[in-house]
């Protein structure tokens, strides 16, 4: 049997051994142990695809299904999109003026695996991504817990470049497969243990020394390109490796006990509110049982069908996708404003179930120590600019909510390709000024504790928040 014969063949057995390389583990953790009474810092963005409704002010939809609020700082007012969030005022923060400006020209169906990076990918030709805001959290806080991140969509997977199906990416920027069945990742965060998972891992630890002793001594009858191919194959096992090892020091700890009282795991999106509800349940107890500090909800892929399409069932409307290329039909801003308010929706019911539990360190409730995240890559269109975000949450991390906070010049009133409904908005010349969304994610992490300047290859923070 030749090297590549035997690479190959471990690569199928550790597929089989209970520990599987489709679901990468962070490369670098924290040195040392948490402190048992400190109260764990959260972080959890929820993505969703297409954008929003922003029909223009002579439109007599305007008044009621445009996404963004009108008036100041603190005397907003939502439309009613947003207004399901009104109970939730004070603890929320409304964004716009903020993009990334490697991404601004680049057509919204090829934009959302850049959201949380920053990254500049284009819009076409060579693809490199890099490390994800959760991720840079992850690395931070993921030694302090059973599992470093939970990662989810709607349609699970990585999806292919510009198409993701998953919005984090690690430090190579490899993007780190999402799980989309509510009963798979219940498994994954409340049955991992049993009597013979320590067991599986030596198995698996041992194939793993065995792989990387032939894929090193394979390296040398490689050419340059397959040199480099081996490389981020490695890297990858290197994952892996940090898994393994991590796990193993899990291995003796009793999985949470929890309450699974609100949970549909057999649910399907085309169940699309016990879906829904159900998977924000499964966030809300990883953070609970302090599995992990740090998620993801992508709630679709741009450009395309899939089960995330099936969400707009909710609210009794057809493929979702569709709803923003149908808004100059009669009712079409209303039919999409309809499900960007069940979106909302969901995350309020979310956040207010954090708010509703209190710390067991008795510091606050669990919402005040969460950065709840909300938001798209896209505003009106499938135009990558002014992107629609909301934070809740995170009082005792110094977020000062109940504000509705506009950045940059020349669209206060954010009508800049507000009314479109075909591609010529994002070709369309930006004659105004955004801030960059990396400013704001420098926030976050050093209100996470993570000491940085920088993110995505912007330095500073956001001013105001």
């Amino acid at each position: 049997m030749n090297n590549k014969s035997v690479l190959l063949n471990r690569r199928t057995f550790l597929r089989g051994t209970g520990v599987a390389l489709a679901l990468p583990w962070l490369e670098s953790f924290a040195v040392g142990s948490p402190a048992r009474d400190a109260t764990p810092k959260r972080f959890v963005s929820v993505y969703h695809p297409d954008g929003v409704g922003l029909p223009l002010k002579s439109d007599p939809a305007w008044e009621d299904w445009s996404w963004f609020p009108r008036g100041g700082e603190t005397d907003f007012k939502l439309t009613k999109v947003l207004d399901v969030l009104e109970p939730l005022r004070g603890d929320i923060t409304i964004y716009s003026g903020l993009s990334h400006p490697a991404a601004r020209s680049v057509h919204g169906h090829s934009n959302a695996d850049q959201y949380l990076t920053g990254a500049p990918i284009g819009g076409e030709g060579p693809y490199r991504n890099t490390i994800s805001l959760d991720q840079v959290y992850a690395e931070h806080a993921g030694d302090f817990t059973r599992h470093s991140s939970l990662v989810m969509s709607t349609n699970g997977g990585v999806g292919g470049p510009r198409g993701a199906q998953t919005q984090s990416f690690n430090r190579e920027g490899r993007p780190i497969p999402a799980m989309n069945r509510p009963k798979q990742i219940f498994d994954m965060l409340f049955v991992t243990s049993g009597k013979d998972a320590a067991e599986r891992l030596a198995r698996s630890k041992s194939a793993l020394d065995l792989l990387i002793e032939n894929t090193r001594s394979l390296n040398r009858q490689l050419s340059t390109r397959d040199q480099e191919t081996l490389k981020q194959y490695l890297d990858a096992v290197r994952d892996t490796e940090l898994k393994l090892a991590k796990a193993q020091r899990w291995i003796d700890t009793p999985v949470p006990q929890v309450d699974t009282q609100n949970l549909h795991l057999d649910a399907e999106p085309k169940e699309a509110r016990l879906y829904f509800q159900t998977m924000y349940e499964l966030i809300y107890l990883a953070f609970l049982s302090d599995s992990t500090r740090a998620a993801t909800f992508q709630l679709g892929r741009e450009n395309g069908e899939g089960p995330h399409d099936l969400l707009s069932l909710a609210v009794g409307h057809g493929g979702a996708h569709g709803l923003t290329h149908e808004v100059k039909k009669p009712g079409g801003w209303q039919n999409l404003g309809t499900y960007n308010r069940y979106q909302a929706e969901e995350f309020g019911r979310f956040a207010q179930r954090l708010k509703e539990t209190p710390e067991p360190t008795g510091n606050g409730n669990m919402l005040d120590n969460t950065l709840a995240m909300h938001g798209s890559a896209s505003s009106s269109f499938h135009l990558s600019r002014n992107y629609p975000m909301i934070s809740a949450g995170g009082k005792n991390l110094g977020f000062n909510n109940g504000r509705y906070l506009k950045f940059g010049k020349g669209n206060e009133d954010n009508q800049a390709g507000a009314g479109i409904d075909t591609d010529a908005g994002w070709t369309a010349k930006i004659e105004v000024e955004e801030l960059p969304l990396a400013k704001l994610f420098v926030t976050i992490l050093q209100r996470l504790g993570v000491e940085t300047d920088s993110f995505g290859g912007h330095s500073g923070t956001l001013s105001r928040v």
